[in-house]
Protein backbone atom coordinates (compact mmCIF):
# COMPACT_ATOMS: atom_id res chain seq x y z
CA UNK A 1 0.00 0.00 0.00
CA UNK A 2 1.53 3.28 -0.91
CA UNK A 3 1.51 6.21 1.69
CA UNK A 4 -0.89 9.12 1.29
CA UNK A 5 1.84 11.33 1.13
CA UNK A 6 3.07 10.04 -2.06
CA UNK A 7 1.52 12.16 -5.44
CA UNK A 8 3.62 12.91 -8.69
CA UNK A 9 5.81 15.84 -7.92
CA UNK A 10 4.35 17.94 -11.26
CA UNK A 11 1.73 18.39 -8.14
CA UNK A 12 4.38 20.28 -5.93
CA UNK A 13 5.15 24.23 -6.53
CA UNK A 14 7.41 25.05 -9.48
CA UNK A 15 9.54 27.98 -7.99
CA UNK A 16 13.07 26.34 -9.21
CA UNK A 17 15.64 24.92 -6.62
CA UNK A 18 18.32 27.26 -8.50
CA UNK A 19 16.14 30.42 -8.00
CA UNK A 20 15.92 29.60 -4.08
CA UNK A 21 19.15 28.64 -3.41
CA UNK A 22 20.74 32.50 -5.08
CA UNK A 23 18.07 34.09 -3.33
CA UNK A 24 19.40 32.11 0.44
CA UNK A 25 23.13 33.08 -0.87
CA UNK A 26 21.82 36.53 -0.96
CA UNK A 27 20.12 36.53 2.00
CA UNK A 28 23.38 35.40 3.81
CA UNK A 29 25.14 37.82 1.94
CA UNK A 30 22.97 40.69 3.41
CA UNK A 31 21.18 41.56 0.56
CA UNK A 32 18.11 41.54 2.24
CA UNK A 33 16.36 43.63 -0.58
CA UNK A 34 17.58 41.45 -3.46
CA UNK A 35 15.00 40.69 -6.14
CA UNK A 36 15.63 37.01 -5.90
CA UNK A 37 14.36 37.12 -2.19
CA UNK A 38 10.66 38.45 -3.84
CA UNK A 39 10.75 34.87 -5.63
CA UNK A 40 10.61 32.84 -2.45
CA UNK A 41 7.49 31.82 -0.74
CA UNK A 42 6.79 34.74 2.52
CA UNK A 43 6.47 32.38 5.22
CA UNK A 44 10.27 31.12 3.93
CA UNK A 45 11.82 34.82 3.27
CA UNK A 46 10.47 35.72 6.41
CA UNK A 47 11.86 32.44 8.65
CA UNK A 48 15.37 33.54 6.65
CA UNK A 49 15.41 36.91 7.67
CA UNK A 50 14.56 35.34 11.40
CA UNK A 51 17.56 33.29 11.52
CA UNK A 52 19.93 35.54 9.65
CA UNK A 53 19.37 38.33 12.11
CA UNK A 54 19.49 35.62 14.97
CA UNK A 55 22.79 34.84 13.74
CA UNK A 56 22.49 31.18 12.92
CA UNK A 57 24.86 29.11 11.19
CA UNK A 58 24.47 28.25 7.04
CA UNK A 59 25.93 24.88 8.36
CA UNK A 60 25.88 24.56 11.71
CA UNK A 61 24.89 21.26 13.22
CA UNK A 62 22.49 21.24 15.93
CA UNK A 63 23.06 21.45 19.57
CA UNK A 64 22.83 18.22 21.26
CA UNK A 65 20.64 19.60 24.39
CA UNK A 66 19.38 15.85 25.59
CA UNK A 67 21.86 12.69 25.81
CA UNK A 68 21.18 9.25 27.46
CA UNK A 69 19.84 8.48 30.29
CA UNK A 70 18.24 12.43 30.64
CA UNK A 71 16.74 11.94 27.23
CA UNK A 72 15.68 8.53 28.20
CA UNK A 73 14.13 10.22 31.77
CA UNK A 74 12.36 13.61 29.89
CA UNK A 75 11.11 11.42 27.01
CA UNK A 76 9.16 9.10 29.62
CA UNK A 77 7.66 12.25 31.12
CA UNK A 78 6.69 13.76 28.51
CA UNK A 79 2.91 14.39 27.77
CA UNK A 80 3.19 13.08 24.47
CA UNK A 81 4.85 9.67 25.30
CA UNK A 82 1.23 8.06 25.79
CA UNK A 83 0.30 9.29 21.79
CA UNK A 84 3.46 7.54 20.37
CA UNK A 85 1.44 4.32 19.62
CA UNK A 86 -1.54 6.26 17.49
CA UNK A 87 1.44 8.77 15.96
CA UNK A 88 2.76 5.55 14.71
CA UNK A 89 -0.51 3.88 13.30
CA UNK A 90 -1.05 6.95 11.63
CA UNK A 91 1.93 8.04 10.04
CA UNK A 92 4.02 5.08 9.38
CA UNK A 93 1.76 2.77 7.22
CA UNK A 94 2.86 -0.97 6.72
CA UNK A 95 6.55 -2.09 7.89
CA UNK A 96 8.27 0.90 9.97
CA UNK A 97 11.55 0.66 8.36
CA UNK A 98 10.99 0.67 4.78
CA UNK A 99 7.93 3.29 5.09
CA UNK A 100 10.37 5.98 2.75
CA UNK A 101 10.08 8.35 5.19
CA UNK A 102 11.14 9.70 8.93
CA UNK A 103 8.80 10.65 11.59
CA UNK A 104 10.04 12.80 14.36
CA UNK A 105 8.07 14.31 17.08
CA UNK A 106 9.66 17.00 19.68
CA UNK A 107 8.94 19.22 22.59
CA UNK A 108 8.25 22.32 22.47
CA UNK A 109 11.74 24.05 22.70
CA UNK A 110 12.34 22.20 19.38
CA UNK A 111 14.05 19.33 20.91
CA UNK A 112 13.71 16.36 19.02
CA UNK A 113 12.62 13.19 21.58
CA UNK A 114 11.52 10.38 19.52
CA UNK A 115 12.61 9.57 15.75
CA UNK A 116 11.31 6.29 13.43
CA UNK A 117 10.72 5.63 10.31
CA UNK A 118 12.98 3.96 7.03
CA UNK A 119 16.35 2.27 8.22
CA UNK A 120 18.12 3.95 5.25
CA UNK A 121 17.06 7.14 5.08
CA UNK A 122 17.68 7.45 9.22
CA UNK A 123 21.46 6.67 8.41
CA UNK A 124 21.88 9.70 5.81
CA UNK A 125 19.77 11.99 8.23
CA UNK A 126 22.01 11.39 11.13
CA UNK A 127 24.50 12.76 9.49
CA UNK A 128 23.16 15.95 9.62
CA UNK A 129 22.62 15.99 13.35
CA UNK A 130 18.49 14.39 13.06
CA UNK A 131 19.00 12.59 15.82
CA UNK A 132 17.49 12.67 19.20
CA UNK A 133 18.11 15.09 21.59
CA UNK A 134 19.11 17.48 19.07
CA UNK A 135 17.90 21.17 19.23
CA UNK A 136 15.57 21.94 15.70
CA UNK A 137 14.75 25.19 16.77
CA UNK A 138 14.47 27.98 14.31
CA UNK A 139 16.81 29.72 16.98
CA UNK A 140 19.33 26.65 16.51
CA UNK A 141 19.39 25.95 12.80
CA UNK A 142 17.22 28.18 11.22
CA UNK A 143 14.02 27.61 8.95
CA UNK A 144 12.82 23.94 8.87
CA UNK A 145 9.63 22.32 9.24
CA UNK A 146 9.57 21.58 13.32
CA UNK A 147 11.54 24.52 13.92
CA UNK A 148 9.04 27.06 12.07
CA UNK A 149 6.10 25.10 12.84
CA UNK A 150 6.76 25.89 16.44
CA UNK A 151 8.05 29.50 15.74
CA UNK A 152 4.45 30.13 13.99
CA UNK A 153 1.96 27.93 15.66
CA UNK A 154 0.72 26.12 12.89
CA UNK A 155 1.61 23.28 10.37
CA UNK A 156 4.04 24.57 7.47
CA UNK A 157 5.94 23.19 4.58
CA UNK A 158 9.59 23.43 4.33
CA UNK A 159 10.82 21.94 0.69
CA UNK A 160 14.90 20.92 -0.09
CA UNK A 161 16.25 24.44 -0.61
CA UNK A 162 13.87 26.63 1.15
CA UNK A 163 15.88 25.03 4.25
CA UNK A 164 18.13 27.68 5.93
CA UNK A 165 20.97 25.26 6.94
CA UNK A 166 22.70 24.11 3.85
CA UNK A 167 22.97 20.59 5.28
CA UNK A 168 19.32 20.35 5.10
CA UNK A 169 18.86 20.91 1.58
CA UNK A 170 18.39 17.73 0.14
CA UNK A 171 15.78 17.08 1.79
CA UNK A 172 11.90 18.14 2.31
CA UNK A 173 9.51 18.32 5.50
CA UNK A 174 6.44 18.83 6.99
CA UNK A 175 5.54 19.62 10.71
CA UNK A 176 2.25 20.54 13.15
CA UNK A 177 2.36 21.88 16.99
CA UNK A 178 0.58 19.75 19.52
CA UNK A 179 -1.31 21.86 21.86
CA UNK A 180 -2.85 20.92 25.01
CA UNK A 181 -6.05 20.34 24.45
CA UNK A 182 -7.50 22.60 27.03
CA UNK A 183 -4.96 25.54 27.85
CA UNK A 184 -3.83 25.46 24.06
CA UNK A 185 -0.18 25.63 25.21
CA UNK A 186 1.95 24.32 22.47
CA UNK A 187 3.45 20.50 24.10
CA UNK A 188 5.45 19.67 20.70
CA UNK A 189 5.93 18.96 17.34
CA UNK A 190 5.38 16.16 14.75
CA UNK A 191 7.36 16.58 11.52
CA UNK A 192 7.54 13.98 8.80
CA UNK A 193 10.49 14.21 6.85
CA UNK A 194 11.88 12.69 3.19
CA UNK A 195 11.69 13.64 -0.78
CA UNK A 196 9.43 15.43 -2.28
CA UNK A 197 6.49 13.31 -1.43
CA UNK A 198 6.16 14.84 1.78
CA UNK A 199 5.40 18.08 0.89
CA UNK A 200 2.43 17.04 -0.86
CA UNK A 201 -1.29 18.63 0.02
CA UNK A 202 -2.04 15.18 1.17
CA UNK A 203 1.21 15.36 3.48
CA UNK A 204 -0.01 18.14 5.44
CA UNK A 205 -3.72 17.41 5.96
CA UNK A 206 -2.24 13.71 7.33
CA UNK A 207 -0.16 15.51 9.70
CA UNK A 208 -2.70 17.66 10.82
CA UNK A 209 -5.52 15.18 11.36
CA UNK A 210 -2.58 13.27 13.47
CA UNK A 211 -1.64 16.29 15.54
CA UNK A 212 -5.89 16.68 16.23
CA UNK A 213 -6.05 12.50 16.61
CA UNK A 214 -3.03 12.91 19.39
CA UNK A 215 -4.90 16.29 20.97
CA UNK A 216 -8.68 14.46 20.95
CA UNK A 217 -6.53 11.54 23.06
CA UNK A 218 -5.17 13.56 25.35
CA UNK A 219 -8.36 14.91 26.12
CA UNK A 220 -10.22 11.57 26.88
CA UNK A 221 -6.71 10.35 28.84
CA UNK A 222 -7.16 13.37 31.23
CA UNK A 223 -11.19 13.01 31.50
CA UNK A 224 -10.32 9.13 32.61
CA UNK A 225 -7.94 10.41 35.08
CA UNK A 226 -10.35 12.77 36.38
CA UNK A 227 -13.10 9.82 36.52
CA UNK A 228 -10.68 7.63 38.16
CA UNK A 229 -9.60 10.03 41.12
CA UNK A 230 -10.85 9.18 44.07
CA UNK A 231 -14.50 10.48 45.61
CA UNK A 232 -13.93 12.24 48.75
CA UNK A 233 -14.63 10.34 51.97
CA UNK A 234 -18.75 9.87 52.46
CA UNK A 235 -19.10 11.03 56.35
CA UNK A 236 -20.47 7.63 57.07
CA UNK A 237 -18.37 4.83 57.97
CA UNK A 238 -20.29 2.24 55.19
CA UNK A 239 -17.81 0.55 53.14
CA UNK A 240 -17.97 2.37 49.48
CA UNK A 241 -18.63 0.76 46.80
CA UNK A 242 -15.64 0.12 44.21
CA UNK A 243 -15.90 2.99 41.24
CA UNK A 244 -15.91 2.66 37.95
CA UNK A 245 -13.11 4.16 35.78
CA UNK A 246 -14.01 3.40 32.79
CA UNK A 247 -16.64 1.58 31.02
CA UNK A 248 -16.68 0.87 27.31
CA UNK A 249 -19.54 -1.31 25.07
CA UNK A 250 -17.86 -3.13 22.57
CA UNK A 251 -20.88 -3.23 19.66
CA UNK A 252 -19.39 -2.99 16.39
CA UNK A 253 -19.51 -5.78 14.27
CA UNK A 254 -21.00 -7.84 16.80
CA UNK A 255 -24.72 -9.90 18.29
CA UNK A 256 -23.82 -9.89 21.92
CA UNK A 257 -22.28 -6.44 22.80
CA UNK A 258 -19.54 -6.86 25.00
CA UNK A 259 -19.28 -4.44 28.38
CA UNK A 260 -15.54 -3.88 29.95
CA UNK A 261 -15.17 -2.08 32.65
CA UNK A 262 -12.39 -1.14 34.83
CA UNK A 263 -11.98 0.28 38.54
CA UNK A 264 -9.28 1.47 40.70
CA UNK A 265 -8.82 -2.59 42.31
CA UNK A 266 -10.34 -4.76 40.04
CA UNK A 267 -11.40 -5.20 35.51
CA UNK A 268 -14.53 -7.15 34.05
CA UNK A 269 -15.82 -7.89 30.88
CA UNK A 270 -19.32 -9.68 30.38
CA UNK A 271 -20.92 -10.06 27.46
CA UNK A 272 -24.51 -9.12 27.25
CA UNK A 273 -27.91 -10.30 25.79
CA UNK A 274 -29.34 -8.62 22.79
CA UNK A 275 -31.85 -6.94 24.52
CA UNK A 276 -29.97 -5.75 27.51
CA UNK A 277 -27.15 -4.51 24.51
CA UNK A 278 -29.98 -3.09 22.93
CA UNK A 279 -31.00 -0.72 26.32
CA UNK A 280 -27.52 0.02 27.49
CA UNK A 281 -27.11 1.46 23.74
CA UNK A 282 -29.68 3.73 23.68
CA UNK A 283 -28.99 4.79 27.34
CA UNK A 284 -25.34 5.84 25.68
CA UNK A 285 -26.44 7.43 23.00
CA UNK A 286 -29.52 9.60 24.56
CA UNK A 287 -27.12 10.62 27.75
CA UNK A 288 -30.06 12.87 28.50
CA UNK A 289 -32.12 10.59 29.79
CA UNK A 290 -35.17 8.81 28.12
CA UNK A 291 -39.01 8.24 29.64
CA UNK A 292 -39.89 4.26 29.95
CA UNK A 293 -42.31 5.10 26.88
CA UNK A 294 -39.93 6.12 25.02
CA UNK A 295 -37.13 4.02 25.42
CA UNK A 296 -39.35 0.92 25.04
CA UNK A 297 -40.33 2.37 21.90
CA UNK A 298 -36.48 2.45 21.04
CA UNK A 299 -35.64 -1.28 21.95
CA UNK A 300 -38.85 -2.99 21.32
CA UNK A 301 -41.07 -0.49 18.62
CA UNK A 302 -43.98 1.43 18.70
CA UNK A 303 -47.70 -0.24 20.37
CA UNK A 304 -45.69 -2.10 23.16
CA UNK A 305 -46.44 -1.37 26.55
CA UNK A 306 -43.13 0.04 28.71
CA UNK A 307 -44.95 -2.92 31.04
CA UNK A 308 -42.36 -4.84 29.06
CA UNK A 309 -39.90 -2.97 29.55
CA UNK A 310 -39.64 -2.61 33.52
CA UNK A 311 -38.92 -6.58 33.93
CA UNK A 312 -36.16 -6.44 31.39
CA UNK A 313 -34.50 -3.54 33.23
CA UNK A 314 -35.12 -5.59 37.12
CA UNK A 315 -32.43 -7.95 35.43
CA UNK A 316 -29.97 -5.73 34.31
CA UNK A 317 -29.56 -4.12 36.83
CA UNK A 318 -28.91 -7.72 38.96
CA UNK A 319 -26.14 -8.15 36.10
CA UNK A 320 -24.67 -4.78 36.81
CA UNK A 321 -24.82 -4.55 40.64
CA UNK A 322 -22.28 -7.54 39.81
CA UNK A 323 -20.30 -6.25 37.69
CA UNK A 324 -20.26 -2.44 37.41
CA UNK A 325 -22.77 -1.39 39.84
CA UNK A 326 -21.73 2.73 39.06
CA UNK A 327 -24.05 1.98 35.71
CA UNK A 328 -27.16 0.93 37.38
CA UNK A 329 -29.37 2.89 35.05
CA UNK A 330 -31.33 5.80 37.31
CA UNK A 331 -35.63 6.07 36.41
CA UNK A 332 -37.79 8.81 36.16
CA UNK A 333 -36.09 9.21 33.45
CA UNK A 334 -34.10 6.12 32.60
CA UNK A 335 -30.31 7.58 32.41
CA UNK A 336 -26.91 6.28 33.28
CA UNK A 337 -25.31 7.95 36.33
CA UNK A 338 -21.93 7.81 34.59
CA UNK A 339 -20.56 8.33 31.40
CA UNK A 340 -20.79 4.82 29.23
CA UNK A 341 -18.06 4.80 26.06
CA UNK A 342 -19.00 2.92 23.14
CA UNK A 343 -16.35 1.84 20.23
CA UNK A 344 -18.74 3.52 17.55
CA UNK A 345 -18.62 6.80 19.90
CA UNK A 346 -15.01 6.39 19.15
CA UNK A 347 -15.33 5.96 15.52
CA UNK A 348 -17.27 9.44 15.20
CA UNK A 349 -14.87 11.00 17.09
CA UNK A 350 -12.08 9.46 15.19
CA UNK A 351 -14.23 10.60 12.07
CA UNK A 352 -14.76 14.50 13.00
CA UNK A 353 -11.48 14.95 13.64
CA UNK A 354 -10.36 14.05 10.27
CA UNK A 355 -8.14 10.57 11.58
CA UNK A 356 -10.01 8.64 8.88
CA UNK A 357 -7.08 5.68 8.69
CA UNK A 358 -7.62 5.11 12.61
CA UNK A 359 -11.09 5.18 12.41
CA UNK A 360 -11.18 2.82 9.69
CA UNK A 361 -9.38 0.57 11.64
CA UNK A 362 -11.42 1.23 14.82
CA UNK A 363 -14.73 0.49 12.47
CA UNK A 364 -14.92 -3.53 13.21
CA UNK A 365 -18.16 -3.56 11.02
CA UNK A 366 -22.18 -2.38 11.71
CA UNK A 367 -23.59 -1.67 14.74
CA UNK A 368 -25.40 -5.08 16.74
CA UNK A 369 -25.51 -6.13 13.22
CA UNK A 370 -28.49 -8.70 14.34
CA UNK A 371 -30.56 -6.56 16.30
CA UNK A 372 -33.86 -5.67 15.36
CA UNK A 373 -34.53 -2.28 17.77
CA UNK A 374 -35.46 0.74 15.91
CA UNK A 375 -32.90 2.52 17.95
CA UNK A 376 -30.45 0.16 17.26
CA UNK A 377 -31.37 0.33 13.41
CA UNK A 378 -31.12 4.29 13.63
CA UNK A 379 -27.89 4.38 15.24
CA UNK A 380 -26.54 1.86 12.59
CA UNK A 381 -27.15 3.54 10.39
CA UNK A 382 -25.82 6.77 11.37
CA UNK A 383 -22.44 5.45 11.87
CA UNK A 384 -22.62 3.68 8.63
CA UNK A 385 -23.60 7.00 6.99
CA UNK A 386 -20.87 9.18 8.91
CA UNK A 387 -18.31 6.70 7.73
CA UNK A 388 -19.75 6.73 3.78
CA UNK A 389 -19.97 10.35 4.01
CA UNK A 390 -16.20 11.49 5.65
CA UNK A 391 -14.79 9.00 2.90
CA UNK A 392 -16.18 10.25 0.08
CA UNK A 393 -15.66 13.72 1.64
CA UNK A 394 -12.09 14.00 3.02
CA UNK A 395 -10.38 10.54 3.13
CA UNK A 396 -7.16 9.85 1.18
CA UNK A 397 -7.11 7.60 -1.51
CA UNK A 398 -4.78 4.70 0.18
CA UNK A 399 -7.71 5.13 2.57
CA UNK A 400 -10.53 4.99 0.47
CA UNK A 401 -9.12 2.09 -1.54
CA UNK A 402 -8.82 0.07 2.40
CA UNK A 403 -12.18 1.13 2.89
CA UNK A 404 -13.48 -0.21 -0.27
CA UNK A 405 -12.75 -3.53 1.48
CA UNK A 406 -14.58 -3.81 4.20
CA UNK A 407 -18.11 -5.11 3.41
CA UNK A 408 -19.52 -1.71 3.97
CA UNK A 409 -17.06 -0.46 0.91
CA UNK A 410 -17.43 -3.60 -1.46
CA UNK A 411 -21.40 -2.19 -1.97
CA UNK A 412 -20.39 1.51 -2.46
CA UNK A 413 -20.48 2.12 -5.49
CA UNK A 414 -20.21 5.91 -4.89
CA UNK A 415 -16.81 4.94 -3.15
CA UNK A 416 -15.63 3.05 -6.17
CA UNK A 417 -16.42 5.84 -9.03
CA UNK A 418 -14.44 8.08 -6.66
CA UNK A 419 -11.51 5.79 -6.04
CA UNK A 420 -11.35 5.13 -9.49
CA UNK A 421 -11.21 8.76 -10.37
CA UNK A 422 -8.34 10.05 -7.88
CA UNK A 423 -6.63 6.63 -9.34
CA UNK A 424 -3.96 7.38 -11.93
CA UNK A 425 -4.38 6.14 -15.45
CA UNK A 426 -2.00 3.43 -15.48
CA UNK A 427 -2.53 2.85 -12.03
CA UNK A 428 -2.80 -1.53 -11.94
CA UNK A 429 -5.63 -1.19 -9.81
CA UNK A 430 -7.66 0.40 -11.74
CA UNK A 431 -9.06 -3.13 -13.34
CA UNK A 432 -10.16 -4.48 -10.53
CA UNK A 433 -12.10 -1.43 -9.48
CA UNK A 434 -13.53 -1.45 -12.60
CA UNK A 435 -14.61 -4.85 -12.77
CA UNK A 436 -16.76 -4.54 -9.15
CA UNK A 437 -18.09 -1.18 -10.23
CA UNK A 438 -19.91 -3.16 -13.44
CA UNK A 439 -20.49 -6.38 -11.11
CA UNK A 440 -22.56 -3.59 -8.94
CA UNK A 441 -24.20 -2.23 -11.40
CA UNK A 442 -25.28 -5.91 -13.16
CA UNK A 443 -27.15 -6.62 -9.66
Amino acid sequence: MSAPWQVSRESLPTTSRLIVERAHEELLAGNLDDRRLQEVRPLVRESWERSWRRRVGPEAAPPLELVSDELDEYRLAHPLASAMEMIRALLLPGETEDTGVIIAVGDKAGRLLWIEGDGQLRTLTDDMGFVPGANWSEDAVGTSAPGTALALGHSVQIRGAEHYNRLVHPWSCTAAPVRDPETKRVLGVIDITGGPDVVSPQARLLVDATVRAVESELMVARLRERSAAPRSRATTSKPRTPVTARATLHVLGRDRARLETESAHDESMIELSARHAAILLMLAVHRQGLSAERLCELVYGTGVSPDTLRPEMVRLRKVLERTAPDLVPESRPYRLPVALDTDAHDVLSLLDRGAHRVALTAYRGPVLPESTSPGVEDFRESVRAALHEAMLSEASLDVLLAYAEIPEGQGDAEALRLALEMLPARSPKRAGVVARIERLAAE
